[in-house]
């Protein structure tokens, strides 16, 4: 199983960027998918996750501006990021919680970096 995110980048301070992650190999079902952030000399923490049925979940440093969704006939995760502020800069990383034969476990994707300049 891979997740290949992509649509990182550089903007100013009320910009918006969206972000995509797409899974791939051998899936039968994922769980929860989103995204997770982690800033320089910061640990990784939660930005926003969506389950199967499409309920979403955000941090609420977010909530209000960021918008997770999620396609699961592709196997998909985006994150629309409006009003982006100089503290969302980070390197973004897409999650997706897989089950297996023998426990459900997390993938992550390559991360993508977002830079918000003030």
């Amino acid at each position: 199983v891979q997740l290949q995110a992509c649509g990182g980048g550089l903007v100013q301070a009320g910009g918006s960027l969206r972000l995509s992650c797409a899974a791939s190999g051998s899936i039968f079902s994922i769980d929860s998918m989103g995204w997770y952030r982690q800033a320089p000399g910061k640990e990784r923490v939660l930005v926003a996750a969506i389950t199967s049925g499409g309920i979403p979940n955000y941090s609420g440093s977010v909530k209000g501006r960021f918008t997770v969704s999620r396609d699961n006939a592709k196997n998909t995760v985006c994150l629309q990021m409006n009003s982006l502020k100089p503290e969302d800069t980070a390197v973004y990383y897409c999650n997706a919680f897989i089950p297996t034969i023998s426990a459900t476990r997390p993938y992550w994707g390559q991360g993508t970096q977002v830079t918000v300049s003030s």
